[in-house]
């Protein structure tokens, strides 16, 4: 098997709970592109727009809530959010444990070999 069929098949659930940072990117293609995510309780991502793709965040542990132009609605495992492009957008951690999730972005959004340990980090690289 060829090292970019191998690296295409994840085990996404298994990585996505294993997860511990902030921001890990799993796989990046021409058209899209996998990142894990944890955020601790009561962290948030930060209200953000992708004017030109759009996003599909993936939960599978914790609790959490998606804003999604404004509009507050509650998040847990086995929820999928799809935010289109130009959607303002931003979740919040709201249980008393990690909220883990995978988020796929289409066109890529950080570079291949992105990981930010924290939020801090991943704020302070922009």
């Amino acid at each position: 098997m060829s090292k970019q069929v191998d690296e295409s098949i994840v085990p996404i659930l298994e990585r996505t709970l294993g997860n511990d940072a902030f921001r890990q990117v799993v796989i990046t293609g021409k058209e899209c592109q996998v990142v894990l995510m944890m955020l601790q309780p009561g962290e948030e991502i930060g209200a953000e727009v992708h004017a030109d793709h759009d996003q599909i965040l993936v939960f599978a542990e914790g609790q959490g809530q998606a804003v999604l132009e404004g509009n507050s609605r509650d998040v847990a495992a086995n929820d999928l959010v799809f935010v289109h492009a130009g959607v303002e957008h931003n979740f919040i951690n709201t249980g008393s444990r990690p909220l883990k999730l995978f988020t796929i972005y289409a066109p890529p959004e950080h570079p291949d070999g992105t990981r930010h340990a924290s939020k801090a980090e991943a704020d302070k690289a922009g």
